[in-house]
């Protein structure tokens, strides 16, 4: 099989190096340094104490990488807008595209068979832009339940999991979706099918929007977070927001809190995604994880004080540590200009 991975970062390139060894031909799209260091020595992986080197084809154009049978999105939710028109010439009649994020996606209510079948999220899709260019006959869903991160450019640092859920965004079972579960499967990967694929979006939802953004605000790990009863509190209370709108869009969250909370202290000292990207000096994903729910509570008319108040935070220091990084650039190129 053709596969593109279209953003080769920590879970796109995880994809990619266990795809290109199982003998699929992969060809991936990435950006900068990490872009350069595949070229020059290909994509390296760490896993279970060992390293893996994969040369593949690697762009920065997407159009550059041909027709495609199934294109992974593995880029952060915020990303896909900017790619999405480009899509097109990588796509075949048969073409699927398997989308790999974060959080609500903008598909959420496309194929819902609900009264609100067919509305835009304008917080996960401002304009439509994704909507308007990417066919939804062509997606099929994953939830990612893997672990990974850059360690630097060129190199991906598996850290834990290997699942990810797939489903027809309809429920519907189809030789196609069977077709990516054995692909991924002879990769190593778990990849059940499942039949309710929002109910698992919303089971991983449902931490990801407390724990990531209040690590994001402390820098603090996921026990951290636990084992200090205010941040626990704090945690436990946007749960309990997030699963009111669950249940009023007919979701069956079928376990306590307690126990969610328990599972994520047992991942221990983890640094979360919006962490590593706060680190990192990269856009975090404040609108799939946090923005996304609260549009929905507008829509369901559940109130949500507690994810509003974090979301307000977050979205403050998202804007302010890209105005430093802005001027940080602006007095980079000051001086040089000035040498």
């Amino acid at each position: 099989m053709k596969i593109g991975v279209i953003g080769a970062g920590a879970i796109g390139g995880l994809l990619a190096v266990k795809l290109a060894q199982a003998g699929e031909e992969v060809s991936l799209v990435a950006r900068g340094a990490h872009l350069a260091r595949i070229i020059e020595d290909g994509l390296i992986l760490v896993q279970d104490g060992r390293e893996i080197a994969t040369h593949v084809e690697a762009s920065d154009r997407i159009a550059a990488i041909g027709k495609q049978d199934l294109i992974i999105l593995g880029m952060k939710a915020h990303q896909v807008a900017a790619v999405v028109r480009d899509l097109a010439a990588i796509l075949t009649p048969q073409s699927i595209v398997l989308t790999a994020q974060n959080g609500i996606p903008w598909w959420y209510f496309f194929k819902h068979g609900g009264p609100y079948e067919g509305v835009r999220l304008q917080s996960i899709d401002p304009g439509g832009v994704i909507a308007d260019h990417l066919p939804i006959d062509r997606v099929i869903a994953s939830v990612v339940y893997a672990a990974a991160e850059i360690e630097r450019p060129g190199v991906i640092r598996h850290i834990e999991g290997n699942r990810f859920s797939l489903a027809e965004i309809d429920g519907a079972k189809s030789e196609r979706v069977s077709r990516i579960s054995e692909t991924l499967g002879r990769a190593g990967f778990e990849a059940p099918i499942v039949s309710d694929i929002r109910a698992e979006i919303w089971m991983k939802l449902w931490g990801n929007s407390s724990f990531n953004p209040i690590s994001a605000l402390t820098h603090a790990t996921l026990e951290d977070i636990c084992r200090f009863p205010l941040t626990r509190a704090l945690a436990e209370e946007m749960m309990r927001e997030v699963q009111a709108i669950g249940e009023a869009l007919g979701i069956r969250f079928c376990i306590p809190i307690e126990k969610r909370i328990a599972v994520t202290e047992a991942v221990g000292a983890h640094k979360t995604s919006m962490l590593q990207d706060i680190a990192a000096g990269r856009p975090i994903e404040a609108d799939a994880l946090l923005g996304s729910v609260i549009e929905l509570g507008r829509i369901v008319d559940v109130v949500t004080p507690y994810l509003d108040s974090v979301y307000a935070l977050v979205k403050l220091l998202s804007e302010t540590l890209a105005r430093q990084k802005a001027r940080l650039v602006v007095s980079q190129a000051s001086g040089a200009q000035s040498k």
